[in-house]
């Protein structure tokens, strides 16, 4: 039953990621704790950041075709980024389980009114920026920790970083965002392994399901592209919700 669990949350999980674009590896962690059944926080980061990174390089290959990826910047953004991951991911390793857990929820609740905010858009009037690189650089190694300590993707942090600091499109930081995602994912994933800290066969199932629910996101998006919004809403009250029962159950704990 985890098993088939865990294919099932992974096919949420890459469900609503293809159909709003954003915000759904955040249900990665609470899913696994409280769907699939792993009790131990820090396992369920460290298999959520395996889990991320992988779909993070698989959903890379289609914007890498079309053109949509600023390789200098995201080499540059995931060369710090990396350290960034690997000193976050360390530090969340020591941190007590049930203090994680709190401060992940209130961080989904950040991510939840950032959803809300919406992406503003960016034509890439402004790339590259003077100085670009050393601010990529900056931002990316801030970017990195947070998603290393959390064991997330960062997405919602990456995206926003690109733009402000090289002043590229908007679709060219979501797709160059990936790369960041990935590494910074991997990072964090190879540093909670070394500590036995994954769930190798959760991880793949994860994967798996990730997978199947991106092609049917994929599939709706376009067909409830009018109700966009709404979803954003929705998902964003769903974010809400999972991360005031963790707040819960971290407090009473």
């Amino acid at each position: 039953m985890q098993d088939v669990l865990s294919v099932l949350c992974g096919s949420v999980v890459g469900f609503s990621l293809a159909l709003i674009g954003g915000g759904g590896s955040i249900l990665a962690v609470p899913m696994l704790l409280y769907v699939v059944g792993l009790h131990d926080p820090h396992k369920a980061i460290g298999t959520s950041a395996l889990a991320v990174a992988s779909n993070a390089f698989a959903n890379l290959i289609p914007h890498a075709r079309a053109g949509n990826v600023r390789w200098p910047a995201a080499f540059t953004f995931a060369a710090t980024g990396v350290i960034g991951a690997f000193l976050g991911s360390s530090l969340g390793k020591i941190v007590d389980g049930q203090r994680l857990l709190m401060l992940f929820a209130l961080l989904m609740l950040v991510i939840a009114v950032l959803m809300l905010r919406g992406r503003r858009g960016h034509d890439g009037t402004g790339y590259p920026r003077k100085h670009m690189f050393p601010r990529l650089g900056l931002v990316g190694l801030g970017a990195g920790a947070l998603a290393g300590f959390f064991g997330i993707g960062g997405g919602f942090l990456i995206v926003p970083g690109l733009v402000l600091a090289s002043g590229m499109a908007m679709i060219d930081a979501i797709g160059t965002s990936l790369f960041c995602v990935g590494a910074f994912g991997a990072t964090a994933a190879l540093n909670y392994a070394a500590s036995g800290l994954v769930q190798w066969t959760l991880a793949l199932e994860f994967i798996v399901g990730g997978i199947a629910g991106g092609w049917l996101g994929m599939a709706g998006a376009q067909k409830l592209s009018k109700t966009r919004g709404a979803l954003t809403v929705l998902f964003a009250a769903v974010i809400v919700a999972v991360a005031l029962f963790m707040l819960a159950k971290s407090l009473l704990h």
